[in-house]
């Protein structure tokens, strides 16, 4: 069997490995790259291996079999030499840009005649919908269930029943609980109301930061 043939082969089950322990394949993409944009980096800055190793503590062999891809990639070995060329991190390791953070609007969901649009992309953990509850009487029928929500009132008037509290909430005032608690909202019967929900299954809270208050404001 020839060099090549055997160089063949070891790549070859080093990509069945890899399957089977199902690691994945992209990462193992990125981390190839690092190595030659390592060097890149460092000719472009004039930089030699004795200089680098010199600036960061990092033995100049460890910093050739880096560039050549046969030492892997490690925070602990990036940082240095990232402060030593005096660029992010994520230029060594070549981290994708950060994709439009915006949500665009997806179809309405309609349940019992009220209308949800959903805010988050991903499913599962926190969800978060802008809801419009039509203007109308309904007997309030509270329930339990798991989970922790949080309201916002964009615009009219929301009636929640709360254990044995009952509540009507105007634009700008919220509310959170544990659904565990029974509760019901909904219209008061006066007008169309909109508001924000987020809503964890698992009983995961909202955190809501307080606008800060400016040097003079009363405590």
């Amino acid at each position: 069997m020839s060099e090549s043939d055997k160089h063949k082969g070891h790549k070859e089950t080093g990509a069945e490995t890899s399957a089977e322990t199902g690691v994945d394949t992209d990462t193992d993409g990125v981390l190839a790259e690092v190595g030659p944009r390592l060097r890149r980096i460092r000719k472009e800055r004039g930089a030699t291996l004795a200089g680098l190793s010199s600036a960061t503590g990092i033995s100049v062999s460890t910093l050739s079999r880096l560039e050549s891809g046969l030492r892997k990639p490690s925070l602990e070995l990036l940082l240095p030499i990232a402060r030593a060329h005096q660029v992010p991190l994520d230029e060594l390791v070549g981290a994708p840009q950060v994709g439009d953070p915006r949500i665009r609007a997806a179809k309405p969901i309609v349940m019992h005649g009220r209308t949800h649009w959903p805010l988050t992309r991903q499913p599962g953990g926190l969800q978060a919908y802008k809801v419009l509850e039509p203007q109308r009487k309904l007997e309030p029928e509270p329930r339990t269930h798991e989970g922790y929500e949080w309201l916002y009132v964009l615009s009219g008037r929301l009636r929640l029943v709360l254990g044995e509290h009952d509540v009507v909430l105007g634009a700008g005032e919220a509310a959170e609980f544990d659904t565990r608690v029974p509760h019901w909202f909904g219209s008061t019967g006066e007008g169309p109301v909109e508001f924000l929900s987020l809503f964890g299954r698992q009983g995961e809270r909202m955190h809501v930061r307080a606008r800060p208050k400016k040097r003079g404001e009363d405590d």
